[in-house]
């Protein structure tokens, strides 16, 4: 994790990521004696996976990196951003665009590309929109000196 963190960070002066709410994301399933919850044992598993890639680390990582070299790190909102259409005329928002877990096809024009290339298109828009809204402030993680961190929702 450090030696990629390193790495990004020495060969970019922004970082664009996807605001991705981790502690929501790995919350039990279990539920409760009353209303016990859905496939507890699928939920566990994935819980862990999201926990063992250590998405929340790499981010502060990158983080703090970025405020010592004077980078910005840009956080956008995850909102819509994997089923969101990239054509430039439809811009369509619908869950039926993303069928498969690797295709995008966008039910209104027929747009089809790699799932994670638009989703990754459409984080760097949310992030640049962002930015040319001046929505910036200080970032929570604490570090030597402050960086410019997006950390407020769009809307």
């Amino acid at each position: 994790m450090h030696k990629c963190s390193n790495k990004i960070s020495k060969n970019h002066a922004m970082i664009v990521m996807e605001d991705l709410k981790i502690s929501n994301m790995s919350k039990s399933a279990k539920g409760n004696k009353d209303n016990p919850g859905k496939n507890v044992k699928a939920k566990s598993g994935l819980n862990e996976a999201i926990l063992d890639q250590g998405w929340y680390e790499f981010r502060r990582q990158l983080t703090y990196k970025q405020q010592w070299r004077g980078g910005d790190v840009v956080l956008a909102p995850a909102k819509n951003t994997s089923i969101t259409c990239l054509d430039k005329n439809c811009g369509y928002i619908s869950k039926a665009n993303r069928k498969e877990q690797s295709c995008f096809k966008c039910e209104k024009c027929g747009y089809t590309e790699n799932a994670d290339y638009v989703g990754a298109v459409n984080v760097l828009r949310a992030g640049l929109a962002r930015l040319a809204c001046g929505d910036i402030e200080n970032n929570s993680f604490q570090a030597q000196e402050s960086a410019k961190v997006v950390a407020k929702p769009l809307l």
